[in-house]
């Protein structure tokens, strides 16, 4: 899109150009096995590699952080990536040695190379929110863009993190958002539009996001109306005054930090906006794998709260049905067992059904789709956790801004 304040692959000609291409590709990793569990962060990248066609691609990309369990090497990552492709990607077990650059100098047109973890090297992490002239001046920064030509960051579930290899090349070279990129900036602008249009479901388990975004949305009148579930609508349900009942208050006590200060948010945000928050009129029960209907007329309940209930669940519905624009972060219960996805499922087909524009995000969330098989009839499944929850609530995301300080430097010099 011509008027966008960064480049896209449109912008530039590739061919046979070095390109280093920032991914987020970190993955969910089974702690026994140490295999990838889940592709599809992997899955979301391949249109911008096919986009750069006929360039030297080298991936940078992390798997979790020191410390982590799942702090791995690449070298499973690129298999899979070489799969999918259906090309050869080349891993090289590390990031900017002379090796890597050698190997990088003598790649061919259309050859791809996977370097290692970038965060297995300090300055990654140890320079992390440092200012980007900085990060710019880090060793990963100026050993690499000595033999590229373009910078492409394809990470926008990393966007909310301020680190060399995500902000730092964007100071010395063109750098350019990737199709992945492209589309989670414009789609969500699209979502966010000034006006009370949207009508955002807010479920699972983190509360303290939920928070901010709705009081973030409710403060800027974007909002027809919130429809809450999960943990989210727990919450709420005890905000307004409910006994819950012990299995389910230990488990919000347990879930929630600072559950005190969450409650005293929530009630303020209903008290100021009383016809914006819906909260569920029943709810679905866990007995031992059984599920048992309850109102919450009849709370406290014996046994633990799994999900939204019939007919708060007809009642999303008919909200969704009738929206003009949707968003869902967080499931409406315990979707992973099939006694209580039942929530989940009907509020995610009334979205693809409704001819509302529907956008879903959150891990927990896309697994949901994912479960279902409905990935494909939403307008967008964002791939975004941390970052998807900074704009949504109208925070700068570090890496956006590098790319359009990158576009305006550019275009000054000529």
């Amino acid at each position: 899109m011509a008027d966008n304040p960064f480049y896209t692959l449109d912008d530039f000609d590739f061919d046979g150009k070095t390109v280093l291409l920032r991914l987020d590709i970190n993955s969910p990793i089974d702690p026994t096995t140490m295999n990838i569990l889940d592709d599809t962060r992997i899955r979301a990248v391949l249109p911008t590699i096919q986009d750069l066609g006929n360039a030297k691609i080298v991936i940078l990309a992390h798997q979790s952080k020191p410390g982590k369990s799942d702090f791995t090497p690449l070298k499973e990552h690129g298999k899979i990536l070489a799969n999918l492709l259906g090309r050869k990607v080349t891993y090289v077990d590390s990031l900017f040695d002379t090796r890597a650059l050698d190997t990088i100098k003598a790649m061919k047109p259309w050859e791809i190379i996977l370097l290692e973890n970038t965060r297995f090297y300090s300055e990654d992490v140890a320079l992390k929110d440092k200012k980007p002239d900085i990060q710019a001046r880090s060793h990963i920064v100026q050993r690499l863009s000595s033999v590229a030509d373009y910078y492409v960051c394809e990470a926008f579930a990393a966007a909310h993190r301020s680190q060399p290899t995500l902000i730092g090349f964007a100071e010395v070279m063109p750098a350019i958002a990737g199709r992945l990129m492209e589309s989670e900036l414009c789609t969500l602008g699209k979502l966010l539009t000034k006006d009370d249009g949207l009508t955002a479901i807010l479920g699972g388990t983190k509360v303290d996001d939920s928070l901010n975004v709705l009081k973030y949305m409710l403060e800027n009148n974007m909002l027809a109306q919130a429809l809450t579930g999960g943990l989210v609508a727990n919450l709420f349900l005890k905000a307004e005054g409910y006994d819950l009942g012990k299995a389910s208050e230990d488990f919000m006590e347990k879930e929630i930090p600072e559950l005190a200060k969450m409650l005293e948010e929530a009630r303020a945000l209903m008290d100021r906006y009383p016809d914006k928050i819906q909260v569920p009129v029943d709810l679905g029960l866990n007995n031992n794998g059984e599920r048992l209907r309850l109102s919450i007329d009849e709370l406290p309940a014996e046994f633990p709260i799994h999900d939204i209930g019939l007919e708060t669940t007809v009642d999303y519905i008919d909200e969704i049905m009738s929206a003009e624009r949707c968003m869902l972060n967080g499931p409406m219960g315990v979707f992973e067992l099939d006694e209580f996805d039942f929530g989940t499922l009907h509020v995610l087909k009334a979205m693809t059904e409704s001819e509302c524009f529907s956008v879903v995000g959150g891990g927990h969330t896309a697994a949901a789709v994912e479960k279902f098989g409905l990935r494909s009839q939403m307008d967008h499944v964002s791939t975004g956790g941390g970052a998807l929850i900074n704009f949504l609530t109208g925070k700068e995301l570090p890496v956006v801004e590098a790319l359009k300080r990158s576009k305006a430097r550019c275009e000054k010099n000529g």
